[in-house]
């Protein structure tokens, strides 16, 4: 059994469209003014346009490399692929572990390129939590210019250029899978009554991937607060590109915010959260992803696609 390797990614983007917040309607309204826009276009504009956003929303993930046609029997899976883990998979094949394709979490190639405009998600987030409309688009907004000039020196195409090379397919999901992970966790969490912060962390504990990360000191932790303070109103925050403007802590805390539960956070935003009184639980970078990762990869496996793990990636199959 195997799958090509479009019917993969387009799996991926399908998946992420189900769970995410803004609602399909929304994003199939963003793919069709992307069509329009293409169709306006002529010579060397239509030529560079990223003709992947007539069919997938999420601009942070993509097909990065290879014929959409490939029979996919084994993938190797990593939160970040560069160009080690492009590598190994080239020393795996040799060994008689063919490997037909890679997979990475975090973006590469144009997808990095794109990673600021992924954040849009971020403005529903907040409103979805009690914050206006209004105040919500002024902090995305500039937040997102923040990341958008911060990636303009990236090296994107590092690890897809050896990819190349060696002839290996190659893509990058993120937001599809940060979309999974949070819609999860989401429900896990919904209309549970958590008296204090420890309450929640071994709620999280119990979920297989932030056990195993337990084991080499990856797993719930509070950043912010203690456990024994009390949870308040919980929310997950594990979606929209990367973390957003540190202002919006104040305007959650506003809006009867507690507890947020989370992947990572800079010093920065710590700050900001301890200022306003917000109780941050960080559940593990490496375990979020790879939960959001896995919720996607279980449907691949029951095709009969094996999943190699590496790279950070805590493989557990729900199957």
């Amino acid at each position: 059994m195997s799958l090509k390797l479009k019917e993969i990614y387009d799996t991926a983007v399908e998946m992420g469209i189900e769970k995410d917040i803004r609602g399909k309607e929304t994003l199939e309204e963003q793919m069709e003014d992307a069509k329009e826009k293409f169709e306006e276009l002529e010579g060397e504009d239509k030529e560079v346009f990223d003709e992947q956003r007539l069919e997938n929303p999420f601009h942070d993930s993509r097909l990065l490399y290879g014929d959409p046609e490939t029979e996919v029997k084994r993938v190797l899976v990593g939160i970040n692929i560069d160009t080690g883990e492009v590598l190994l998979a080239d020393r795996l094949s040799e060994h008689g572990k063919d490997v037909d394709a890679i997979i990475g979490h975090h973006p590469r190639g144009v997808g990095l390129a794109s990673l600021y405009e992924v954040m849009d998600l971020q403005k529903d987030m907040l409103e979805e939590y009690g914050v206006p409309i209004n105040i919500a688009e002024g902090l995305v907004n500039k937040r997102m210019k923040e990341i958008e000039r911060k990636l303009k020196g990236a090296n994107f195409n590092q690890s897809l250029d050896s990819a190349k090379l060696l002839d290996i397919p190659m893509m990058c999901i993120h937001t599809p899978t940060d979309n999974l992970v949070d819609s999860y966790l989401s429900d896990e969490f919904e209309g549970k009554d958590f008296n204090k912060v420890k309450d929640v962390i071994e709620h999280l504990n119990d979920i297989p991937e932030y056990h195993e990360a337990r084991k080499f000191k990856g797993g719930p932790y509070v950043m912010v607060g203690n456990e024994d303070n009390r949870a308040g109103e919980v929310i997950v925050e594990m979606t929209g590109g990367t973390a957003g403007n540190k202002e919006s802590y104040e305007k959650l805390a506003d809006a009867g915010v507690g507890t947020i539960i989370g992947m990572h956070m800079s010093e920065e935003h710590r700050k900001k959260a301890e200022e306003h009184h917000i109780n941050f639980v960080i559940a593990g970078h490496m375990a979020s992803d790879s939960l959001g990762m896995n919720l996607f990869l279980d449907e691949i496996e029951k095709e009969g696609v094996e999943v190699l793990p590496c790279s950070g990636f805590i493989r557990h199959s729900r199957n």
